[in-house]
């Protein structure tokens, strides 16, 4: 890459940044995911982090093509600081694997860092206060495709108050980049029998990662 190259790229990602920090009015001193994940283990921007046992960050790879977005950690994640443990978690990696990804291929973060006491639904300044992070995980990882698990993540991230009946098989664009909602791996443990809708929504995130330019074997960096 010529000088030039690496300076637009740099100065893009200077005003990419800037622009985060006005529509949020959080400051991040992050450079990479690492040191984002530092940033979120001492967070106090709400009463969370006083119930909380551990953030849960996310895990996969930073050179992820595809995002998955939960709600909140629940019991099991709050403990190992993990997202989608227990049979939720199993499914989860299921569904991945399903479209041909793994679950070290793909990033999975939720929306909420800390865990909301008793599992109640996150509240509006919760996420309000988490939202930054989020949306600076989505600056940093870049992925081609999101795919949100559960109405509460669908609705957050579209910015919506629609049903997940009504968000379900449309493509949205968050920032230019094609999200897909879907049920949550836990009510797909609960009702079975909406398994075959979540798999065409899995089809339609697969076609979606087909589309896009330089993706080499769905979700790892090309070569």
């Amino acid at each position: 890459m010529s000088f030039d190259s690496q300076f637009d790229a740099l100065l893009e990602e200077a005003v990419l940044r800037l622009d985060a920090d006005r529509r949020t009015g959080v400051r991040f001193l992050s450079t990479d995911l690492n040191s984002l994940r530092k940033e979120v283990t001492t967070c106090e921007r709400c009463e969370l982090c006083d119930t909380r046992n551990k953030t849960v960050f996310g895990e996969g790879s930073p050179n992820a093509h595809l995002l998955l977005i939960g709600e909140a950690p629940g019991f099991q994640e709050d403990k190992q600081g993990q997202p989608f443990v227990g049979p939720a978690g199993e499914l989860l990696t299921k569904m991945i694997q399903a479209i041909e990804l793994t679950r070290e291929g793909v990033f999975i973060a939720n929306v909420l860092k800390c865990r909301p006491p008793g599992n109640q639904d996150p509240l509006p300044h919760q996420i309000e206060s988490c939202r930054p992070f989020l949306q600076e995980q989505i600056r940093l990882i870049r992925p081609r495709v999101i795919c949100t698990l559960g109405a509460f993540a669908a609705r957050t991230v579209i910015g919506t108050d629609q049903s997940l009946s009504r968000l379900r098989g449309r493509i949205h664009l968050v920032e230019k980049t094609p999200l897909i909602a879907t049920f949550h791996p836990a009510y797909l443990l609960r009702r079975p029998e909406d398994k075959f809708k979540a798999w065409e929504d899995l089809k339609t995130v697969k076609r979606e990662l087909e589309k896009q330019p330089g993706v080499a074997g769905f979700g790892r960096p090309s070569p």
